[in-house]
């Protein structure tokens, strides 16, 4: 019924706590661990071969030969993933409600309008902080239009109807540094739903590995999601979201304008100005560029 889909690279420290957390789920139907091993050198890979062992019914180990890096990883591993559904728990998270994947699954079984269900979490911090994210501005019901402008599904948390990503996808997301939101867009092209569960069932590891990374820039991670976008208005699978995709590109590139100059990029933050100039209000274009601007001068 369940591939829980689950990278790990170097995490000797946290991939016991991911995989006893698959391990305890209660559920009434099957559930299988694809586990994508990226060549790890710290200990991680001898860890889930020690797993795959004791539970060689339950889990079904990746050994990548060389490190091919996430993006890469992630579509060779879901595509492993051959059930019904799939969950997702990278290798520094981990699942704390037993009855995590029942409750999903119970979910999308009765309710076939919807194609993404995701829960609530805690977040752990590196100085050992815990906190429950703050789930305010989370719609309960959305769909592609709303979750094109931003990625608000926490992946630790995800559960989805498996639809096999088409070729032209996998190529492109190889080289990237995450797969998980232009998959739920794949998923939610068509019309589905998203279901969000305000109940806690897991938690993320905050400031730590690729995404953390991704943060210390403000611009890079603008950078990598208008380049999704972008993959996905020229495919021909998203013929009929052209008109979302443009809005949210419209965004991003504002977004990335003002970043741009922030950190002092200001040739690079002119250029989508000047691209922007026609496709959005010029006054509030000027007013958020003039702004980044002034704030790009104050930090310099």
């Amino acid at each position: 019924m369940v591939s829980v889909f689950m990278l790990t690279y170097n995490q000797k420290d946290f991939i016991a706590q991911a995989i006893d957390g698959v391990l305890m789920q209660e559920t009434n139907f099957p559930v299988t661990l694809v586990i994508g091993e990226d060549y790890s050198t710290d200990g991680t890979r001898e860890i889930c071969m020690d797993y795959e062992k004791k539970f060689p019914d339950k889990i079904k180990l990746i050994l990548n030969e060389k490190n091919l890096g996430l993006g890469a990883n992630y579509v060779k591993t879901l595509s492993a993933c051959g059930h019904k559904y799939v969950a997702i728990c990278d290798g520094d998270d981990y699942w704390t409600d037993p009855l995590k994947l029942q409750k999903q699954v119970d979910f999308l079984e009765n309710n076939p309008g919807f194609d993404i269900v995701f829960t609530n979490n805690e977040n752990l911090y590196p100085s050992g902080k815990i906190d429950i994210r703050d789930t305010n501005k989370i719609p309960e019901v959305s769909s592609f239009v709303d979750i094109v402008h931003g990625n608000y599904v926490a992946s630790v948390t995800v559960i989805f109807r498996n639809q096999p990503l088409p070729e032209s996808m996998k190529e492109w997301i190889k080289g990237l540094p995450f797969g998980d939101w232009p998959t739920y867009l794949w998923i939610l092209k068509d019309g589905g739903k998203v279901k969000f569960i305000n109940e806690v069932t897991a938690v993320y590891r905050k400031d730590f590995g690729t995404s953390a990374k991704l943060r210390e820039s403000r611009f890079k991670m603008g950078e990598i999601n208008l380049y999704i976008l972008r993959n996905l208005k020229a495919d021909l699978h998203f013929q009929n979201r052209k008109k979302e995709l443009r809005k949210s590109m419209v965004n991003y590139k504002k977004g990335l304008m003002a970043s741009y100059n922030i950190e002092n990029r200001h040739l690079s933050s002119f250029l989508i100005f000047a691209d922007l100039f026609f496709k959005m209000s010029k006054k509030n274009l000027l007013k958020a560029y003039l702004y980044s601007l002034k704030r790009g001068f104050k930090n310099a």
